[in-house]
């Protein structure tokens, strides 16, 4: 986890204590700079320093001289399109995201994510795997490894990717194991949380168990998937349908091996010959507006599918989601077999 103290200075310390700090942290070459009162009034490169340098001023001039007081900051908890455009377009790497009173909250990387999305995970990890025994005898299905890691971890990992920071772990079989694994994030820089599951609740139902949600959007997904999915894309996709839920799918095909008629009645209209019928099936990714959870019943089996009708039902919008790229729904042994030759080639 980040220490705050490696990429601030106080505007009283020099530029001598500058750069030890830009030294013993190279990965930022940033630094932030601080008032008496722990706030954020600007910030301070290497290059800043190497011109000061260059204009005659000593290593002990103080960095109050000449840091940059228009920084780039996001706020905490607030998605702003138009200043994550200009992160991008000004390919600016290194941004702090401060609170309302101009305190450091946490600080981004641009080089490591792709975006910064106002979404909570729900992360469904508690099912038993009886289709992969004796792989799951002892070991919960999500933390079965493909290549180097868990399943599980490549969805959690993949998430960050996209700024979803706050993650919470649906867990019944061999639960502790995850926990023990993951903990609370930290070591990640994410906030991860856990469920337990007494009983079955199904894919959505331990959702209902959750009160602690900060963003107004809610990312529901199975563990057992392995997926390049665009989660800037599908936010997108809810934002600009003025979607209640967005459901993500994969396309099956269906090759039909005769020559299909197309009637009307008992007239033979047409003739396709050995055509193929394409599906959208459920992917097991869901984005829910945060107010429609109210719909899941509590401590109740209930599934994300169940939810989705319900909306329909009562007049709320919910769309697709077509995964352009990879996905794979590890429930049997040649998924698993599979999954171990396609991540040497997926960039995950």
């Amino acid at each position: 986890m980040l220490d705050f103290r490696t990429i601030t200075i106080s505007s009283n310390e020099n530029l001598r204590d500058a750069l030890l700090k830009l030294n013993s942290n190279p990965q930022y070459l940033t630094l932030f700079v601080l008032n008496d009162d722990g706030k954020v009034i600007g910030s301070i490169t290497d290059g800043d320093i190497r011109r000061a340098l260059l204009s005659d001023l000593s290593n002990i001039s103080l960095v109050s001289e000449f840091y940059n007081d228009s920084f780039t900051f996001l706020e905490n908890g607030i998605h702003n399109p138009e200043t994550l455009k200009r992160i991008k377009e000004n390919g600016i790497k290194i941004v702090p995201v401060l609170d309302t009173n101009g305190k450091l909250v946490k600080v981004l990387n641009f080089e490591l994510i792709k975006a910064l999305l106002p979404i909570d995970a729900v992360i469904m990890a508690g099912g038993k795997g009886t289709r992969l025994m004796p792989l799951t005898e002892n070991t919960p299905k999500p933390m079965l490894r493909i290549g180097d890691k868990p399943i599980i971890e490549y969805n959690i990992d993949h998430l960050k990717k996209y700024g979803i920071f706050n993650q919470h772990l649906s867990i019944k079989y061999l639960g502790d194991q995850l926990i023990n694994y993951f903990k609370d994030g930290s070591s990640k820089d994410l906030k991860i949380f856990y469920i337990n599951e007494d009983k079955p609740l199904g894919t959505i139902g331990a959702v209902s168990k959750i009160n602690n949600f900060e963003n107004d959007y809610i990312l529901v997904m199975n563990s057992d998937i392995l997926t390049d999915i665009d989660y800037s894309d599908l936010f997108n996709k809810m934002i600009q349908e003025d979607a209640d839920m967005v459901v993500s799918t994969t396309s099956y095909d269906v090759k039909v091996p005769y020559g299909i008629l197309e009637t009307n009645g008992i007239e033979i209209t047409n003739l396709v010959e050995k055509p193929t019928y394409t599906y959208h099936s459920n992917a097991g990714i869901y984005l829910i507006k945060r107010e429609h959870l109210r719909l899941i019943p509590k401590n109740t089996h209930f599934n994300a599918t169940e939810l989705m009708l319900e909306l329909i039902e009562q007049n709320y919008k919910v769309v697709h989601f077509p995964i352009p790229g990879y996905w794979l729904d590890i429930g049997k042994h040649i998924d698993f077999e599979k999954a171990q030759e396609d991540i040497k080639h997926l960039k995950l």
